[in-house]
């Protein structure tokens, strides 16, 4: 049984990576400064992050690539950190908290 705070943990690292991965989908059909409510979502809560990985961020990426790039290391410290710091192999994609819930959820309404 896994412990509640890393579930905690890794539903809100998890929500942050699914989130910048949604910003950097819409920013195919929407610019950055769009009107539109879910871009203008994305953008306010993802911002602080992107900047707060501003300085590690390659200057040659643009647009939806710097979400995708961020994003990135949400998905590399969930994937190797956590089990790593936790005493566990690697667990693999259904093996995280949020999208193993989130796919069971999938199975049920579909079963």
């Amino acid at each position: 049984m896994i412990p509640t705070w890393i579930i905690v943990i890794d539903y809100i690292l998890g929500m942050i990576m699914w989130t910048l991965i949604g910003r950097a989908a819409m920013n195919i059909f929407q610019r950055e400064d769009s009107t539109f409510f879910f871009m203008r979502v994305f953008v306010k809560y993802t911002n602080p992050i992107i900047k707060l990985f501003k300085p590690i961020t390659p200057s040659f990426l643009f647009g939806g690539f710097i979400a995708l790039y961020v994003a990135w290391f949400f998905y590399l410290f969930r994937f190797y950190a956590m089990p790593y710091l936790l005493g566990y192999d690697v667990w693999g994609m259904l093996a995280f908290p949020l999208e193993s819930d989130f796919s069971k959820q999938l199975y049920q309404l579909f079963k």
